[in-house]
């Protein structure tokens, strides 16, 4: 069973048949919402919105360990994001869909571990590629057979939010090597890893990062929206299409 973590945009799966809603506990506080249990194309999954269903929790203060944590506990095989992103390459325009593979970590403060003191001896987990790799191939061979287009691969830059950045911290991202910029790539990523759950993400570029074209003078929210209306419904589709391959 796969989990679904839906970020701005997706707060809801309109596409799937949901059986039940479990209010998880666990040992690190309340998870954003009620995990929805249920059916996409007859195949059980379990999703979660990471911003709460009233898209009322800002990223830096999303309770990433109690997401992961309740995921793990609902034993599901993997775990797909969908994030909305800034594309910092030129060629990313508004309404690319990416599947990363690289993540740089800008953010702070968050609460990035499961082993962070206490009776359980440090764990150092290996993190050289952060995202699991049959995971990401799955979500290309879904994009495929949802009839649509994803770019193979890209750094996601992590930042802190939930102010969007200023151009010259767009330049510094480019400089340190970043293709997309988003606010929940981290610390999601490294939990799931810690608790052995394969973890991939398909991110939908709503704009220019700051500085970059016709984000050069400002960011357009009016604009962002209209994107995101449009691309959810294919990121919808591709999600269908991944319970088949």
């Amino acid at each position: 069973m796969l989990a679904i973590i839906g970020g701005s945009g997706l707060t809801q799966l309109s596409n799937m048949e949901i059986e039940r809603r479990e209010v998880a506990r666990t040992p690190y506080g309340e998870p954003s919402g009620a995990l929805a249990f249920g059916r996409m194309c007859n195949e059980p999954v379990v999703f979660l919105a990471r911003h709460g269903y009233g898209h009322t929790i800002p990223p830096h203060l999303v309770n990433y360990r109690a997401n992961i944590w309740a995921l793990k506990e609902a034993k599901v095989s993997g775990i797909v994001s969908v994030a909305s992103v800034g594309g910092i390459r030129s060629d990313l325009a508004p309404g690319t869909l990416i599947v990363p593979d690289q993540i740089i970590d800008y953010t702070w403060g968050r609460k990035s571990t499961f082993f962070d003191g206490g009776e359980s001896p440090v764990r150092h987990i290996d993190f050289t590629h952060p995202y699991d790799e049959a995971l990401r191939r799955r979500l290309l061979a879904a994009v495929r057979a949802a009839g649509d287009s994803a770019v193979d691969g890209g750094v996601y830059a992590s930042t802190q939010g939930p102010r969007l950045e200023t151009a010259a911290e767009i330049n510094r991202l480019e400089r340190d090597g970043a293709d997309i910029v988003g606010m929940t790539g981290m610390p999601e990523a490294a939990l799931a890893r810690e608790l052995g759950l394969p973890y991939a993400a398909i991110s939908v570029v709503v704009n220019y990062a700051a500085g970059r074209s016709s984000s050069e003078h400002g960011i357009h929210f009016g604009d962002i929206e209209l994107v995101l209306q449009e691309s959810m419904v294919r990121v919808r589709n591709v999600l269908e299409c991944l319970c088949h391959v």
